[in-house]
C-alpha cells in the first residue's frame, strides 16, 4: 500500500473477533516457515528447516493435498 494512501475512516476503526480471524486463516490456509541454525566459529553444526501448514481439513482436500494427509 502507498504511503500517503489512506484507508476509509470504517475501515480503519473495523474490528474483527478472534472467531472471524481463527476462520478466515482456516479457509485461505497460512504457511509458517523458519529454519534454526546452530553454529560455532562459523561453522554450521545443526540446521534444522520448520514448514507449516495451518488450514481447515475441507480446505486441504479441496486444493488437492489429501495425499500429505495421509503421509
Amino acid at each position: 500500500m502507498n504511503a500517503g494512501a489512506r484507508l476509509p475512516d470504517a475501515v480503519q476503526h473495523q474490528q474483527i473477533a478472534l472467531v472471524d480471524l481463527l476462520d478466515r486463516v482456516l479457509v485461505g490456509g497460512v504457511v509458517i516457515t523458519g529454519e534454526v541454525r546452530l553454529s560455532i566459529a562459523d561453522v554450521d553444526l545443526v540446521t534444522i528447516s520448520l514448514r507449516a501448514l495451518i488450514s481447515s481439513v475441507g480446505t486441504s482436500l479441496a486444493r488437492g493435498s489429501e495425499g500429505d494427509l495421509a503421509s
